[in-house]
């Protein structure tokens, strides 16, 4: 039975019974709060060995640099704390530097959340508070005053809030269709003045250089005229001399006979895609792989780039195959429909994004060491850009917040229920207050647990290398 407007807003108003606005500011770790330390090192226990140092490394660059791989630290305080019930799919990591410019099937640069290894189903606000966090907390990083860092974090609350109320308007296929092209980015870098849309312009212009022939020339060499992945070890490291170090391998083959498992993973792959980009897919051949180190929280999970060449050398296409756990957010929801981690990603992206890359997909395969895992697949590189935050003015910060703010309540209006969302939020800026507050109170406690782990790291607690 459908349900009319009028009901599906009481829905959100009475929500507020439950959890009011206001009880979202602040936060108090609770006594039964787990050690934030032993949360990361349960993570690594999965992980590829040698790589953990260096997501430890990463990790104790700075408190901002902690929180981006500390999504599991902050999956438990949220889980732990009461919540709307309002649920939407979660990107479930939702920082700042999650969010970027990418190009749409249409060639289109767009606007939208990136990052999508922790997505799963759960109550709205959880991102909302991951978003808010990592502003106050990149706001601190770069010397903000309090007062700049609560305008940036209340310029991101009040653009989901004013969003969702905008999208709680629209028919349904309104909202589907709708998505956030970097010209209108541009737009609101025009009102900051000159300096703000020069660099803006400079960024837009850098994502759409980011593509397979950049990734081409950084990431390959020739090997007897032949292209090859270039090592860069321990973060690139060419299949042929990961299976060099397992065991003998035929001189002379191809890549292919050498390891039955990239033929599996490009087969099995390609099922998961539109009968239209298999055979897109298909006129592309395997040439060259590697185990490659990616971001801060994923860091020894298991990643590959794959190249393969189409026409002629000059014809690349560079995949991305990523090993997917289950989400961080996993144990304190409801389990999904999906038994696949892969897939579990790649349909969470394509119901959060307004535009995904064609060549998105999972499969399920059987490493070097003769494990299965799940992985998703991507292109590595097809367009791809993002604010430099190390460099930041705060009002830089406020465009970006705004930009973020807006994308992520166009997300969760794609799968929750706008109409609902938009009634608890309301007109008046009781939750982007309470946020504010929240924010600064978590970057506190952020604060607290990068303190933790640099004492574990100074003791020996867990291993540490720079990469």
């Amino acid at each position: 039975m459908t349900t009319s407007l009028d009901e599906r807003a009481a829905r959100g108003k009475l929500a507020r019974a439950n959890l009011r606005r206001s009880q979202h500011a602040g936060f108090e770790p609770g006594s039964a709060r787990p050690d934030p330390v032993e949360v990361l090192r349960a993570q690594c226990t999965t992980r590829v060995p040698e790589l953990v140092p260096i997501r430890y490394g990463r990790m104790l660059l700075s408190p901002f640099h902690f929180y981006r791989g500390a999504a599991a630290v902050m999956a438990a305080d949220l889980g732990a704390a009461p919540h709307t019930g309002l649920t939407a799919q979660l990107c479930g990591d939702a920082h700042l530097l999650n969010f970027g410019l990418f190009a749409s099937p249409e060639r289109t640069l767009v606007f939208d959340a990136n990052d999508f290894d922790e997505t799963h189903p759960g109550p709205f606000e959880w991102d909302v508070k991951r978003l808010a966090a990592s502003l106050a907390i990149a706001g601190r990083e770069r010397g903000f005053s309090g007062r700049d860092r609560a305008a940036v974090v209340r310029e991101a609350v009040s653009a989901y809030r004013l969003r969702m109320q905008h999208l709680a308007g629209l028919r349904v296929l309104d909202i589907w269709y709708a998505q956030d092209e970097a010209a209108g980015l541009r737009e609101l870098a025009a009102h900051g003045g000159a300096r703000l849309l020069r660099r803006a312009d400079e960024v837009f212009a850098k994502a759409r250089g980011k593509d397979h022939l950049q990734a081409l020339a950084k990431l390959t060499h020739r090997v007897d005229g032949k292209l090859r992945i270039a090592p860069n070890p321990p973060l690139v490291v060419p299949l042929s001399d990961l299976l060099a170090e397992s065991g003998p391998t035929e001189d002379g083959t191809d890549l292919t006979d050498q390891a039955p498992v990239v033929r599996a993973l490009l087969d099995t792959y390609g099922q998961s895609l539109p009968s239209d980009r298999r055979e897109l897919l298909g006129r592309f051949h395997v040439v060259d792989m590697a185990r490659k180190v990616v971001g801060v929280g994923s860091v020894g999970t298991r990643c590959w780039i794959i190249l393969l060449l189409g026409r002629d050398d000059d014809d690349p296409l560079l995949l991305q195959a990523k090993e997917a756990g289950e989400s961080v957010l996993a144990p304190y929801t409801r389990p999904t429909a999906y038994d696949n981690q892969g897939q579990r990603v790649v349909a969470g992206q394509r119901l959060v994004q307004a535009a995904s890359d064609i060549f998105l997909g999972w499969d399920r395969a059987t490493g070097i060491d003769g494990r299965s895992r799940d992985f998703y697949v991507r292109q590595l590189y097809d367009w791809k850009g993002g604010a430099p935050t190390e460099n930041i003015r705060p009002q830089g910060l406020h465009l970006l917040a705004r930009a973020c703010g807006s994308s992520l309540a166009r997300a969760h209006a794609r799968s929750g229920d706008p109409v609902a969302i938009a009634a608890y939020l309301g007109t008046v800026d009781t939750f982007d207050r309470a946020l504010v507050d929240f924010a600064e109170a978590y970057a506190d406690q952020n604060q607290r647990d990068y303190a933790a782990l640099v004492e574990a790291a100074r003791t020996g607690r867990v291993p540490t290398a720079e990469g």
